[in-house]
């Protein structure tokens, strides 16, 4: 498990700051899928529901790259 600063256009960028950019675009895409199948409606607390699936898929993300 190896991670390493990443060069953006002469800006070293922590690759941990990569992942929650893409967690957080992957997480907009379900979000419109769940609201476009009126999903979100049924959810007791929609905000919690959204940070719990955010920390899901950054969790993810995570494991995905260490591997």
């Amino acid at each position: 498990m190896r991670f390493t600063e990443l060069n953006l256009f002469g800006v070293y960028v922590a690759p941990i700051s990569v992942m929650l950019l893409a967690a957080w675009v992957m997480l907009v895409g379900l979000r419109r899928i769940g609201t476009h199948f009126g999903l979100l409606r049924d959810i007791w607390h929609p905000a919690l529901f959204t940070f719990s699936v955010y920390t899901i898929v950054l969790s993810f993300l995570v494991l995905l790259v260490a591997r």
